[in-house]
């Protein structure tokens, strides 16, 4: 029961303050000084501050401009199509990779021109340019 009364008379207080919110007077003097009181001075032209409704500050972002947007489509345009002609090249370069991958792994005779000259790769050699090629393809194409 005593909570009770304690609930009932803390929301009257709490009530009652907001609902008797003082005046808030502005104005500004013959300096140029803006002053603000709950009390307004004699003779000065006030202005009458609401302080139970919040107050927005004027906005500082800049106006968007109308062509910024076409500006950005543009830019966003020229994107896309370097990265779709980066994609194709990527793609273009592993498919040549799994090419030579594929004649390495089942060509056991692959042969190399030097100097205007073919030589045949030892199996060794082939090896290595079977885990190279495989590198290359993880690097690079997954």
């Amino acid at each position: 029961m005593r909570w009770m009364i304690l609930a009932t008379a803390l929301t009257l207080a709490v009530g009652t303050a907001t609902g008797q919110a003082a005046q808030i007077y502005k104005w500004v003097d013959a300096q140029g000084v803006t002053h603000f009181d709950a009390q307004p001075p004699a003779g000065q032209s006030v202005q009458e501050i609401d302080i139970q409704k919040p107050v927005t500050p004027p906005s500082t972002a800049p106006a968007a401009r109308p062509d910024a947007d076409q500006e950005q489509q543009a830019i966003d345009t020229k994107v896309k199509k370097q990265v779709a002609a980066d994609a194709a090249k990527r793609k273009a370069y592993c498919d040549r990779q799994r090419t030579n991958l594929a004649q390495l792994q089942n060509n056991p005779r692959v042969r190399e021109e030097v100097n205007g000259e073919y030589r045949r790769f030892t199996e060794e050699e082939r090896q290595a340019r079977i885990a190279e090629v495989k590198r290359s393809i993880d690097d690079t194409c997954n």
